[in-house]
């Protein structure tokens, strides 16, 4: 293989490309400021100090339901293009592949059903 003019090209774009992509990282962690002291890690409540039990967080479990509802809503959402777009297709067919669409979310929904996905315990342990 002859080294040729566009393979330094090519070199020279990637040294370009990763010192492009490195250098606000760079720049951040040499002038970004390092004060680790007073309300540091004190949680942000609209500019006011937090009182009373402000450590208090979400259980987990709120977590994992709000991810499922994402993942659902988004699979849902896919329906809209499909309904609008319904009476301009021609057969079945269109019919036969939302019935296989909402058949697997279906199968998502008591897959996660029998695996207790759904059962809100009293409070997880860490």
């Amino acid at each position: 293989m002859v080294f040729d003019s566009l393979h330094l090209a090519i070199i020279v774009f990637l040294v370009a490309a990763v010192i492009f992509a490195a250098s606000p990282l760079v720049i951040a962690a040499l002038i970004a400021p390092r004060n680790k002291g007073g309300d540091y890690k004190m949680p942000y409540e609209c500019g006011v100090k937090p009182y009373g039990r402000a450590w208090d967080h979400f259980s987990f479990n709120y977590h994992i339901y709000a991810l499922i509802f994402i993942a659902f809503d988004v699979d849902i959402l896919y329906l809209y293009p499909v309904g609008v777009s319904f009476k301009f297709l021609p057969g079945w067919f269109p019919l036969v592949e939302l019935s296989f669409f909402l058949f697997f979310v279906l199968l998502a929904i008591i897959y996660f059903h029998f695996k207790g996905v759904f059962k809100w315990p009293r409070r997880i342990q860490y």
